[in-house]
Parts: structure tokens; sequence; C-alpha cells
């Protein structure tokens, strides 16, 4: 048997989205610009506080993460640096601008240790056995089957149960 080592709500849910109604989110949403502007604000370095979410994971050299909903990459590149070389970043995404914004980021930077994934909605088309953890923020409520979503990422997990 496998386990997952997830990192959810660690700490309280990000405010970007919160001054602004549910259409003003669906319409930003369709327009990649302004959705990469919203997820890449300077604000939510206060408000979701990325050094201390990168502290209590205990990140290592040469792990490998997978950031489902990785979005534009604030949290993956972060954790890009944390790895190191020796370690591998996935970073999940089922919008394709999204995909291609961090792809450009990754050539613009030369990152050899981010690796993006175009997924599906239910399933993170990730490596079998590849992964340490996962990382999830903001993105969980969008997976409609959990279920077998956790399934898929027990299947990719490379720790064993202890």
């Amino acid at each position: 048997m496998r386990s997952i080592v997830l990192s959810l709500g660690l700490f309280p849910p990000a405010l970007l989205f919160s001054q602004k109604t549910a259409e003003e989110i669906h319409k930003m949403h369709q327009d990649p610009k302004a959705y990469i502007a919203e997820l890449e604000n300077p604000r939510r370095e206060a408000e979701q506080k990325p050094g201390e979410v990168i502290a209590a994971l205990g990140l290592k050299s040469g792990e490998t993460l997978a950031d489902i909903g990785a979005g534009s990459g604030y949290f993956a590149f972060r954790f890009a640096r944390c790895v190191g070389n020796a370690g591998r970043v996935y970073a999940v995404e089922i919008n394709p601008d999204m995909v291609l914004y961090m792809s450009r980021h990754i050539r613009d930077l030369k990152l050899s240790n981010v690796v993006t994934v175009l997924s599906d909605p239910d399933d993170p088309l990730l490596p079998d056995r590849a992964i340490d953890r996962f990382f999830i923020c903001n993105t969980w409520h969008h997976i409609e089957n959990k279920t077998k979503y956790l399934s898929l990422m027990k299947k990719c997990s490379s720790r064993e149960a202890r």
C-alpha cells in the first residue's frame, strides 16, 4: 500500500478574489492576461505567505513535487529553488494558457527542474510512482470527482505506507 502526502489548508485561504463577484471571477478565468495578473499580484505574498508555506513543508533537495493547479507557477517556481537541480517540480494545470505562460518562464529562467503538465480536469497525468509530495492551493474545490483524483494521485506517489 502506498501513501500520499498532501499539503492542503496549511494557511488561511487567499483573499485574492475576495473583492470580486462570481461573475467577475468567471470572466477573469476567460481572460488569461487578467487571470495571470491576479495570480501574480504582489499582495499575494502577504495573503498566502509563500515563505511560511515553504518552511512548513520542509522541502529538501532532490525531492519531486507536484503542484496541482499550478496556475501561473507562483508556488511551483519557488518550490524549484528548494528542491534544487536534483529535484523536480511538476506544474500541473488544465488551462493551456497557464501552461504556455509557465513554459515561457521556465525557458526564460533557464530552469531544468520544472516540468509543465497539461492535465485533464479529472486526471493529473503524472508518471506512476514519481511524486514524493503533492501541493494543492485554491484548487481542490474545482476537482469534481475527488475520490477518483485521489486514487490517481496515490498511483503517482513514490511513498510507501509506513
